[in-house]
């Protein structure tokens, strides 16, 4: 069992590498985005002596993890400062950047070029910063998949999936920044594989999928060659397809041998590949992806971590496509923590499957259809169902949206006060 005691510390005695537990005011009349953390800067040790006389931090820890499955025992509790509308606009500048990062990281392999390890760091802790304010809006931007750039675009979807799944289990920031480093980086092997066989369509001969297995191997030695200081991301790069079986490759690993992290990112890398549709094959549902994760527990993934990743996902995942009741499809656009079943849909097709204006609904308030019916969800759909271009979609309302702060002349620090239902 976890024990630790609490010791009080005025603010003029903090110190770098002290971990704060609790201050002398509610922590949501703060600007710290975490219900605890351990001070890594001394910006930090000045924002806490504006805003309180003393804190308390964390004298003695026994046991930080669960000793069986590496999940943290004392979990710091993330609240989401700003609302999903108000981390839109900036989730979608650093959605676009890390983009662009995972396809140099990419091209770079290709062409024999070194890595930017600097680059790729800088990115994905501005990623995190972006998951720790609110994660739905990244967690939406994801699903904005181009099936013809399916590696990098997997490799910062399991980024950000994965720096969302590290929130939700309570890790604290600075090893969200390092399993989300892992999550960008876990597929660079791959582009060593040649196109033929990392897109071929039907099976592999025995030949083809020893290459194609290779690809961990070639992540391994890439990463060592780059110099990177984050050994756990050399680890998730060569044991991420290892499975508790023992029936993984490429060393056959039994559970108690594979990486923590590897476990973590072989779970977000199941899930975004299931749901993304590639030159081969159409995508499936978050809801049948969660399925088919939760089915392979205990013998491919860590059972507790599956547990938790199906709790971190949610029903209704922001960015899951959905068919109404009464026909019309829509897309999910957030919820609130307190009412993730009535969660708010982006209505984009009519009950005859034809394009409309975009319109929000609220699940919560019982919205009326145009036969004054209430609107609620029938069932989930693949991301590609209807012909729907979800890429698209998104990119237009969040033109709408920067188009009506303009008009408004409205910043982003005061977009919250625009009612989200007239984007």
């Amino acid at each position: 069992m976890l024990e630790h005691l609490e010791k009080k510390v005025s603010v003029d005695q903090l110190e770098i590498g002290m971990h704060v537990v609790r201050l002398d005011r509610p922590w949501v009349d703060t600007p710290f985005l975490l219900q605890g953390f351990i001070i890594s800067t001394n910006d930090e040790i000045e924002l806490l002596s504006q805003c309180c006389q003393y804190v308390y931090i964390e004298a003695k820890i026994v046991s930080q993890r669960n000793v069986l499955t590496g999940i943290p025992q004392q979990r710091v509790q993330y609240i989401n400062k700003v609302s999903f509308k108000s981390e839109l606009r900036y989730a979608e500048r650093q959605f676009q950047h890390i983009r662009s990062t995972a396809q140099d990281i990419m091209e770079s392999v290709r062409i024999g070029r070194a890595i930017n390890i600097k680059e790729a760091k800088y990115v994905v802790n501005e990623c995190v910063e972006s998951i720790l304010r609110n994660d739905d809006a990244l967690k939406w931007l994801s699903h904005i998949k181009n099936k013809d750039d399916y590696t990098a675009e997997h490799s910062m979807n399991v980024c950000i999936l994965s720096a969302a799944f590290a929130k939700h289990l309570g890790f604290p920031k600075h090893e969200i920044e390092r399993i989300a480093l892992c999550g960008l980086l876990h597929d660079v092997g791959k582009a060593k594989i040649p196109d033929h066989i990392l897109n071929k369509p039907g099976n592999f001969s025995l030949e083809e999928l020893r290459v194609m297995q290779s690809h961990t191997t070639l992540g391994k030695k890439l990463l060592m060659s780059a110099g990177i200081e984050e050994a756990v991301a050399i680890d998730v790069a060569y044991a991420h397809h290892e499975r508790l079986n023992g029936k993984g490759y490429p060393r056959g690993l039994r559970s108690h041998q594979i990486p923590f992290y590897a476990k973590i990112i072989s779970i977000t890398d199941t899930y975004d590949a299931v749901t993304s549709t590639r030159c081969y094959k159409s995508s499936q549902s978050s809801i049948m992806a969660l399925h088919i994760i939760n089915k392979e527990k205990g013998t491919h993934f860590d059972s507790e971590l599956v547990d938790e990743f199906i709790q971190c996902i949610g029903v209704y995942p922001p960015g899951a496509l959905v068919e109404m009741s009464n026909g019309e499809v829509g897309v999910i656009a957030y919820s609130e923590p307190s009412t993730r079943l009535k969660p708010f849909v982006l209505l984009l097709l009519d009950e005859k499957k034809q394009a409309q204006r975009l319109r929000l609904v609220d699940l919560k308030k019982i919205d009326l259809d145009s036969s004054s019916q209430p609107y609620s969800i029938a069932r989930e759909l693949p991301c590609d169902a209807y012909g729907i271009k979800l890429g698209e979609t998104v990119k237009a309302f969040i033109k709408r949206n920067k188009e009506r702060m303009e008009n408004q002349q409205l910043s982003y620090d005061n977009l919250a006060s625009i009612p989200f239902e007239s984007i």
